[in-house]
């Protein structure tokens, strides 16, 4: 089938690198218009350039998304220099220090469900009534491993992830009858530049330390964005409020 995205309008939030990066150079390789919002203006301005150089077209807007005013510019750039949105991808995300519940501070807890979970629903809301008003879109979430299972990160980044699930799966019924398709990939052990945080407490490194034999290999981030590329297509027209796991097994373990 094909992909049905030569033209297509698209942001990648985290696209400055790792799979927001390989998604985006993907996306721009198959015809699509890409839009890069990262906090990091080096990486950012690179993937640009980088796509720029194969003839496709791509723009830029740095910020916090978690902060309401980055949403906004993000999908008014989009709107106005690419022309619309096609395709939405909310992948950008942090990673937590491995803390157990009783070792979360207030401040930690904040900025991982502001920027993994709120600011995500936050460019979705945004995007929405372009989808709806050209009665099609897509959109793919970066979920987690941690989105299955809890076990595979602390307990702030692995809720910030199950709310993901519950947020894909909430907006595909709100919306299938109006074109719009919501799907979310759940990566296991990738190689990209995001890091855990130092650890403080002992209690979360401890106990999912005994589960890392589970995770099989590393994979590459161009193996995540194949997967996201392909949800995002017209060849998963079928497919909505899937999560899919792409990591080489081991939520089957």
């Amino acid at each position: 089938m094909h992909m049905g995205l030569d033209g297509k309008k698209v942001i990648v939030t985290g696209g400055g690198s790792g799979i927001g990066r390989a998604t985006a150079r993907m996306l721009a390789a198959k015809g699509a218009a890409v839009l890069i919002a990262d906090i990091d203006t080096k990486t950012a301005q690179e993937t640009v350039e980088e796509i720029r150089r194969t003839g496709a077209e791509a723009e830029s807007v740095i910020g916090d998304l978690g902060a309401p005013e980055t949403v906004a510019s993000v999908v008014d750039t989009a709107s106005e220099r690419l022309g619309g949105v096609d395709i939405l991808v909310n992948n950008a995300g942090i990673m937590d220090d491995m803390a157990a519940t009783a070792d979360v501070s207030d401040k930690s807890w904040e900025r991982l469900l502001r920027i993994n979970l709120t600011a995500p629903f936050m460019l979705t809301r945004a995007v929405l009534p372009y989808m709806k008003e050209q009665g099609t879109g897509s959109i793919v979430f970066t979920a987690s491993e941690a989105s299955l299972r809890g076990s595979a990160s602390g307990t702030a980044y692995t809720v910030s992830k199950h709310g993901i699930v519950g947020l894909v799966k909430s907006t595909a019924i709100m919306y299938r009858d109006q074109g719009i398709r919501v799907n979310a990939v759940t990566p296991g052990g990738t190689s990209t530049n995001i890091s855990v945080e130092q650890p403080t407490a002992p209690d979360g490194p401890t106990v999912l330390g005994s589960y890392a034999h589970n995770r099989g290999r590393v994979a590459r981030s161009e193996e995540l964005a194949a997967a996201i590329v392909f949800l995002a297509s017209e060849a998963a027209s079928n497919i909505n409020g899937a999560i899919l796991p792409v990591d080489n097994g081991w939520s089957a373990v």
